[in-house]
This record gives C-alpha cells, sequence and structure tokens, in this order.
C-alpha cells in the first residue's frame, strides 16, 4: 500500500498548489490530528463495558486509550461530575497516517449500505468529523468477542482556512465523498 505521508509530500502538495495556487508548499494544508472518542453510557453499573471500549479503541490506534470524565452533571442522564463517560485518543504523526490508511483502504469499505461520507461533517474551518455505528468494521477488532455494539465518533484535524481547502484535502488522501 501507499505510505499517505509519501503521497502528502509527493502527489497532494503540487496538486493543491496548482487548485489553490499557493505559493509556498509550506502554505498547503495538511493533516493536524485524528481523534477517536467513544461513548460509553451506564459505565457506573458496566465496569466491563468501559473496559471493553478502551480495549477496542487501544486495539484500533495502536495507541493507549484514557477514559473521559464528565465535566458537570446532568440529572436528567443521572451523570454527575467527574464520572466517567467515554474514552477518546488523539492520533499525531505516524500512527496518525497508518490509522487514516486503514481507515481509508480497509474500515470504511465493509461498512454495510456505505454510499459515501456527507461533506456536511466539516465545521467551517476545514476540519471533519463523522461517526461510525460499530466498531467491527476494523480488522484488529474480532466479531466474537463483542458484547455490546458500540460507535465512535472521528475528527480530524486539518491547517486549512476553508472548508474546500479541507473538504480537498482530504479527497486528495482518499477519502469517500458523496459527491453531487
Amino acid at each position: 500500500m501507499v505510505n499517505l505521508l509519501q503521497k502528502y509530500r509527493t502527489e497532494i502538495v503540487p496538486a493543491m498548489m496548482q487548485r489553490f495556487g499557493y505559493k509556498n508548499s509550506m502554505a498547503v494544508p495538511k493533516l493536524a490530528k485524528v481523534k477517536l472518542s467513544a461513548g460509553i453510557g451506564r459505565t457506573t453499573e458496566e465496569k466491563e463495558r468501559l473496559q471493553q471500549a478502551l480495549d477496542d479503541l487501544t486495539a484500533i490506534t495502536g495507541q493507549k486509550a484514557v477514559p473521559t470524565k464528565a465535566k458537570k452533571s446532568v440529572a436528567n442522564f443521572k451523570i454527575r461530575k467527574g464520572m466517567t463517560v467515554g474514552t477518546t485518543v488523539t492520533l499525531r504523526g505516524t500512527r496518525m497516517y497508518e490509522f487514516l490508511e486503514r481507515l481509508i483502504s480497509v474500515a470504511i469499505p465493509r461498512i454495510r449500505d456505505f454510499r459515501g461520507l456527507s461533506p456536511a461533517g466539516f465545521d467551517g474551518h476545514g476540519n471533519f468529523s463523522f461517526g461510525l455505528n460499530e466498531q467491527a468494521v476494523f480488522p484488529e477488532i474480532d466479531p466474537d468477542k463483542i458484547k455490546v455494539t458500540q460507535g465512535m465518533h472521528i475528527t480530524m484535524v486539518t491547517t486549512a482556512k476553508s472548508n474546500d481547502e479541507g473538504r480537498e484535502l482530504l479527497r486528495q488522501f482518499g477519502m469517500p465523498f458523496i459527491t453531487g
């Protein structure tokens, strides 16, 4: 498989310079980080669910996942401040490109009834977010060991100034956006 960092340097930078008229290759937007997070739900009753989420994110990314705590209490959801409500991993550098390569070439094609990612996931500054409904699309997860199907949220942070630049950068990497 093509290493995405090498592809960025040799193919994507010149294409972005030509498309957006950058004078300097350092002005071309790049991928800064990829953040994965998974909400747990009721971890106070189910400690094994938290452990499964931590183990799954660690296996998928190759980096240790950390639990996230609630910042404030929400009575309707029976959540108190400081309670563990999810897990998160932030990838940068080589691990980020390796994860992105596996996501694009292996995991996304395994999603059932997949027609493309919605470009509505951009935030106005070139960052893109989307969700997956189940962790089983990643080959690192053994489907037989899954007790609870759990989704995750993936955010790709870029240095792009606009949605158009960010969309073009991710499209050049191979992200399958819905066209039309």
